[in-house]
């Protein structure tokens, strides 16, 4: 009987693992046959990448360029790809297939279920300074009327992303103080649209931007590897640089080496340098710039740049730039061990003046040919661990002012403490000595010169989230 009873038992204990373990077996089955589609999509993927891989590769061999000098991690992050190139065996290109857009970026393709079609990021750029008293009086110091303050210059909300396969847009608001007991202003920095598959191989950017002159005008100050701003950008175009409404057009022809060609047109708003603020007469620039990868030597782009345009005074202003930067990385290195900047401009422009020596004073037009160059270096002197996150760093300037006469020079030391990619500190000084009281300060309206000028800063910079591109 007690065997009766524990057969039963166990009988009914299995009866209901039965049907359940029958539903089990399908559920993996069906899970296999899924894995395994998947895995036959991937492997299909696979083909095809390394299908166009193989036939880019046969491209680049067509041309005799090989590919460990290709320019690909070389140009900005929104330079173009490289160029289609005929292969050997096949017809040329029709007239059609020239105009023809060209095949959008696939990375819109590949983004996750959920995420965001864009970015999105906060900046935040603090400046302490200390200077004389005279220089404070006199508002001389490199942040004028701000002297002897520790105050946000930059803190920027960005929104950037692929808007679709074929564009790109960027949107950009800031804040920050302007003088010494005012409130925090906030502007739209930049809002511009970028169309990435023109016909050609262009690209166009419309709408509000930093120009792209030279090599720093384009970079927001929290992005500079200085502290405060080059003299010669600040004479030739103000505390705020080059910052325009307009359209600018990009082409990399389909040479052996890397060569970006750009050239805009823009309403001229500069107060500074142009400032016609129309398009019946707008403010032309245009800019080329190359890079050489030198091997176990480092890389060096090279650049040159002019903006060309009509003052408020409707006398035309012209500028013209050259611009340099030198970058070493020894091998093993993270960060790059030494790099080097420098930008040279010149001004060429006319100037409304009045000749007091007259019986009866007169404004005259005169020409005027002014010229500024800054040059600059910082070091890393440690490959890893901690003293890696240390860098020493000097900037030397020299302008003459485009409109007055006399001329400035500064040299400035400094020592940064990158704690991450995401946080970093800055301790400077500077030293100026002007020849004359005058320049884009105006100081004889403040009843003193402020000549020599000895300055400390402190800057703390932090990003939140992500945060744009930059050439560098």
């Amino acid at each position: 009987m007690r065997l009766l009873t524990t057969t039963a038992l166990v009988l009914g204990l299995l009866a209901p693992a039965v049907p359940v373990h029958a539903q089990d077996t399908e559920a993996i089955r069906r899970e296999m046959e899924q894995m395994r589609k998947q895995f036959e999509a991937m492997q299909e993927q696979y083909r095809k990448t390394m299908e166009t891989m193989a036939d880019r590769l046969q491209r680049l061999e067509s041309q005799g360029q090989p590919t460990a000098t290709t320019p690909a991690a070389a140009p900005p992050a929104t330079a173009q790809l490289p160029p289609q190139t005929q292969v050997p065996g096949s017809s040329p290109p029709s007239t059609l297939d020239l105009i023809r857009p060209r095949q959008p970026f696939a990375l819109y393709e590949r983004r996750g279920p959920g995420q965001l079609l864009f970015d999105m990021g906060v900046t935040g750029d603090f400046i302490g300074n200390l200077t004389q008293g005279n220089v404070e009086k006199n508002q001389g110091g490199s942040f004028s009327g701000l002297e002897n303050l520790f105050f946000p210059r930059e803190v920027e909300l960005s929104f950037f992303g692929q808007i679709d396969p074929y564009a790109r847009g960027v949107v950009i608001v800031e804040s920050g103080q302007e003088g010494r007991g005012e409130e925090l202003t906030v502007n739209l920095a930049e809002a511009h649209l970028t169309l990435m598959t023109l016909p050609f191989g262009t690209q166009l950017k419309m709408g509000r931007m930093r120009n792209r002159f030279g090599l720093l005008n384009e970079l927001h100050s929290h992005d500079r590897p200085f502290i405060d701003n080059p003299n010669v950008l600040v004479q030739f175009f103000g505390p705020e640089g080059l910052r325009e409404n307009g359209f600018e057009a990009t082409w990399v022809p389909p040479l052996p080496f890397y060569l970006q060609i750009l050239g805009g047109v823009f309403n001229g708003e500069n107060e500074m340098a142009f400032g016609r603020n129309t398009l019946r007469h707008p403010l032309a620039t245009g800019r080329i710039r190359t890079f050489f990868d030198l091997g176990d030597f480092g890389a060096i782009q090279l650049g040159s740049s002019v903006a060309s345009g009509d003052t408020p005074d409707q006398k035309p202003s012209t500028i013209i730039g050259f611009d340099m930067k030198y970058k070493y990385t020894p091998p093993g290195w993270q960060r790059a061990l030494l790099t080097a900047y420098g930008e040279y401009l010149i001004s060429l422009r006319d100037v409304v003046v009045n000749d007091s020596s007259a019986e009866t004073p007169v404004d005259q037009t005169r020409h005027r040919n002014r010229q500024g160059f800054y040059i600059g270096a910082d070091v890393r002197p440690f490959a890893h661990g901690e003293l890696s996150k240390w860098l020493l760093g000097f900037r030397y300037d020299w302008t003459q002012y485009p409109v007055n006469p006399g001329q400035e020079w500064a040299v400035g030391p400094f020592i940064a403490y990158y704690p991450s990619e995401f946080l970093r500190f800055r301790l400077g000084y500077k030293h100026t000595e002007r020849s004359h009281c005058c320049g884009y300060f105006n100081f004889a309206d403040n009843g003193g010169s402020a000549r020599t000028v000895d300055e400390l800063f402190l800057q703390a910079t932090f990003i939140l989230g992500a945060h744009p591109a930059h050439p560098f």
